[in-house]
């Protein structure tokens, strides 16, 4: 069993997987990155990973009716190692049990022991069959993908700029990872964008204030507004910024998860303090951006951690109830807005 959640970990399997391994399972919400790992991973197992005689690719609707079994039979034409690569588009129960039960065998030898198997499906739970005969079989690696950090998604951005030669200063870096989308594909294609706009091959290092004409306003930097002001007492322009969001195209879900996010940092920076750090360092260290320093810092020493232990079932509450189908999200989002920007000004902000 192997179970591969920590990045250098993963790493070194993606760079140099040990030839006892028959299988990987890679699975994740971000399916982007899920993506990218198998790729990096095809083309360590195979030197054609997109040649038909070296290499079989199929989808949950392609593994019935013994495909599967044949395809992870069969030798390559071409001598080498073969690469089966199944891509689950949703967590279907039956192909998911299908595939389970081949991983099963494969690994124990049952097909050509010098294929390689590799399986790439959405965020898989507990209870998932394929999930299970991954994490409990000797030769197959099992690769979870969740949300980068921050430092993961820093770190890329200066690989990726710099092989263009350019990059940022640190509180340009800060601004642009606050604002990139989670989705890894769509973050490396905003990388991308960004690299073009600086100049590829020009040397340039861009500031935070070179970068405010290029982000603009766009809808995160709407709702990360509208949540500090939501803890800070101001209702109107917590309101503003969520509408202005939402008619951005980012409302709901994403408006409640700002909310969120902002009341974990502020729970950590007081954490923090509670430990003997001083109050502007543990805001640096939660990775408060400069600008928002002298608001946050104002709002941590208003809030205490009992206060915002007690706004968090209003907020799991908000999360639930915006993924109900058919769900006023905006309205449920600007509710909860409105209480915390009550209790705010009851503490006197």
């Amino acid at each position: 069993m192997a179970i591969l959640s920590k990045r250098p970990d993963i790493e070194r399997f993606l760079k140099s997987p040990d030839p006892g391994f028959r299988a990987a399972v890679i699975h994740g919400r971000d399916r982007s990155g899920v993506r990218e790992r198998a790729d990096r991973l095809a083309r360590v197992v195979t030197a054609n990973p997109d040649d038909p005689f070296d290499a079989a690719m199929l989808t949950e609707d392609e593994i019935d009716g013994g495909r599967l079994a044949d395809e992870l039979s069969a030798l390559s034409m071409m001598g080498g190692r073969r690469l089966v690569r199944v891509r689950f588009s949703a967590e279907k129960i039956g192909p998911d049990r299908v595939a389970a039960e081949a991983l099963t065998h494969h690994v124990q030898g049952l097909f050509n022991p010098d294929a390689f198997f590799l399986i790439e499906a959405g965020a898989l739970d507990r209870s998932s069959p394929l999930r299970k005969a991954a994490e409990k079989a000797a030769a197959c690696a099992t690769l979870p993908c969740y949300d980068d950090e921050p430092g993961d998604v820093a770190r890329f951005t200066r690989e990726s700029l710099a092989a263009d030669k350019v990059g940022l200063d640190a509180g340009a870096l800060e601004l642009f990872v606050a604002r990139l989308p989670r989705e890894r594909g769509v973050a490396r294609q905003e990388i991308e964008r960004l690299a073009l706009w600086l100049g590829p091959g020009s040397g340039r290092t861009a500031t935070a204030a070179d970068l405010e004409d290029f982000l603009g306003v766009e809808p995160e930097a709407s709702l990360s507004d509208a949540a500090t002001d939501a803890f800070g007492g101001r209702l109107g322009a917590a309101q503003a910024g969520l509408r202005r969001a939402a008619a951005e195209g980012e409302g709901g879900p994403a408006a409640v998860r700002a909310m969120s996010m902002h009341l974990a940092r502020l729970r950590r920076v007081l954490t923090l303090t509670q430990s003997g750090a001083g109050l502007a360092e543990a805001a640096k260290a939660s990775g408060v951006f400069w600008k928002n320093e002298r608001e946050f810092l104002r709002q941590a020493r208003a809030w205490s951690l009992e206060q915002l232990l007690s706004l968090q079932p209003d907020v799991l509450a908000a999360d639930l109830a915006c993924k109900t189908a058919g769900a006023p999200d905006d309205l449920l989002a600007e509710r909860l807005a409105l209480t915390i920007a009550g209790r705010a000004r009851r503490l006197g902000l």
